[in-house]
């Protein structure tokens, strides 16, 4: 940050045993404290209590880190990020997340409660840092799944080199210490920044969790929340603007997950004025807690390949009452160079309006000080098909049916809609099947996977196709393949339709319900772009009902019935 003259103060070191710390904007870079190793600690250059006034500008972006051809960026370290180094270096903090070590030492951590398909191991040289201090970044998360790629070795490497090069690194220490804040000056006002993992753990060693002694990433996991909580409601006591940055969420999901969902709530309520994230490699939404900005996704953002090409970056400026403004710069990831290109004209007015209509499924309000949509726990329940349902379900229901009443149960289930609200659902299925689907779309439910409605199909008369145009989702129904004599899956309890608008039935020209034509040919290969309520190959949604023995229409061949679901046949 030397040479910036919009700091005004300290940046003050948040000190920690072989930990990130880093100088103030004023003092020699690389000065740390002596305080004890498992104490989260953070000092300040004030003596006097602040008038606390004035504003701070702060910019927020994704994953970074420098594999493959993002590599050929340490060759000219001066050069930075290119032109979305004007949007960083026009706020008086930038941040984002350093998904790699910086170290050439150590060996690969097993990383065994990871998939097996799913272990990469990264690392770069301390001209990373070059890079993103030229770029105008001037702290970074290290709480993430990545930082113990080569061990504590690597870690350790990591957080010198943030001394070295200048650049402050928050999210690791020894114990506690890992929860400490990097706390910057500006004018009156003070700003606390604090970062934590809430992925899942990629191995049993300490440098995924650290604990009394043991170098390693903060945790936002489990009952590890509450070290997280308990340093924002500290900082926040000091009467210090706070910001969390989390690595969170699901790969290639916008919506948040249940467990974001009350990890925001309880940052918001402990005192943190903007809490923002990481790791899904696409962007999320972004709306209020309350008094609290949430963010939950930023996305990729200087990365090695553009199959999740939407990026940007999010500034902030803050009073001493918090979040007074905010703006979103978009920008695209080069195929060539791994850089965000900032996008200009007709492309940048469509990428701003899609990043605000992500907002949609997160349950975060629009406004300052408005409440987020109620979180409750996942319920189900489940009963036989007494008189008064079998009354009700007279027409998905004759005479002839191959499944007598007897076999079918109606199912009662939390789910959410597509404005991430909490919505009780009903469904018919087979009596087999009771358990797994509901346990199932528990598993949706924590997902934060949206459904638009979730109605016995004799709201419709029984008729597929209103139910379809509905975009209701539904289990069974007593009737015939189109255009076959045979009956349905559907027929026996043992099939499901799941957002059909965004997951139509298409065969040739053919696209039922018509309103999902503009869903008929869209990519849905796992890494593509995010859209509301579709379902993807190999997603969240397929596979959790390939656990259970169910396989997805997007599968077929002849033709292709995206909202569908059905039991496998012998």
């Amino acid at each position: 940050m030397s040479g910036r003259g919009r700091h005004l103060a300290a940046v003050v070191v948040c000190v920690l045993v072989a930990s990130a710390c880093t100088s103030a904007a004023d003092a020699p870079r690389g000065r740390a404290g002596s305080a004890q190793p498992d104490e989260p600690t953070a000092s300040t250059t004030s003596t006097a209590e602040p008038a606390r006034e004035g504003e701070v500008t702060l910019a927020f972006a994704g994953d970074v880190h420098f594999e493959g051809g993002v590599a050929r960026l340490l060759e000219r370290p001066r050069a930075g990020l290119g032109a979305i180094g004007r949007t960083l270096r026009a706020a008086d903090v930038a941040m984002l997340n350093l998904e790699t070590p910086v170290t050439l030492r150590g060996r690969p951590d097993p990383k065994e409660l990871e998939n097996a398909g799913d272990r990469y191991w990264f690392r770069t040289g301390p001209r990373a840092l070059d890079v993103l201090a030229a770029a105008g970044v001037d702290v970074v998360s290290v709480a993430n799944n990545h930082a113990g790629d080569y061990g504590a070795v690597g870690l350790q490497d990591t957080l010198a080199a943030g001394r070295q090069r200048g650049v402050a690194m928050v999210g690791a220490g020894r114990g506690a210490a890992a929860y400490a804040p990097h706390v910057v000056e500006v004018g009156d006002l003070e700003v606390a920044f604090i970062a934590a993992d809430g992925v899942q753990r990629e191995g049993s060693s300490d440098v995924w969790s650290a604990r009394p002694g043991a170098l390693g990433t903060a945790s936002a996991r489990g009952s590890n929340a509450e070290g997280l909580v308990a340093a924002v409601e500290a900082a926040a006591a000091r009467d210090q603007l706070v910001v969390v940055y989390l690595h969170w969420g699901k790969e290639y999901e916008s919506c948040p997950t249940h467990s974001q969902r009350l990890l925001a709530r309880d940052l918001a309520d402990a005192g943190a004025d903007v809490v923002v994230g990481s790791h899904s490699h696409v962007l999320g939404g972004a709306g209020w807690a309350g008094d609290t900005l949430v963010a939950y996704g930023l996305g990729n953002f200087v990365w090695y390949h553009d199959r999740q090409a939407e990026t940007g970056v999010l500034s902030v400026t803050l009073d001493a009452d918090g979040v007074v403004q905010k703006s979103w710069t978009p920008a695209r990831i080069s195929a060539v160079d791994g850089r965000p290109v900032p996008v200009t004209g007709a492309h940048r007015r469509r990428a701003v309006a899609d990043f605000r209509a992500r907002q949609r499924c997160t349950g975060l309000a629009t406004d300052r000080g408005a409440a987020q949509a109620d979180d409750p726990a996942y319920e189900s329940s489940v009963r036989r098909i007494d008189a008064a349902l079998a009354e009700r379900m007279r027409r998905s229901h004759r005479p002839g049916c191959p499944v007598p009443l007897r076999d079918l149960r109606y199912l009662r289930m939390t789910h959410r809609d597509f404005d991430g609200r909490a919505r009780t659902g009903e469904m018919v299925v087979h009596r087999r099947f009771t358990r797994d689907v509901r346990d199932l779309f528990g598993r949706l439910y924590a997902a934060g996977f949206p459904i638009a409605r979730m109605r016995l199909v004799d709201d419709y008369r029984a008729d597929d196709d209103l139910s379809m145009a509905a975009n209701n989702t539904s289990g069974f129904n007593c009737r015939r393949v189109a255009g076959q004599t045979n009956w349905s899956q559907h027929a026996y309890g043992e099939a499901i339709d799941i957002n059909p608008v965004q997951n139509p039935y298409v065969r040739g020209d053919r696209v039922d319900p018509p309103a999902g034509r503009p869903f008929a040919a869209i990519d849905r290969s796992r890494s593509a772009p995010f859209r509301l309520g579709v379902i993807r190959n190999e997603d969240l949604v397929v596979k959790a009902f390939d656990r259970i023995g169910w396989a997805w229409g997007g599968y077929w061949v002849s033709s292709k019935d995206y909202q569908h679901v059905a039991a496998r046949r012998p």
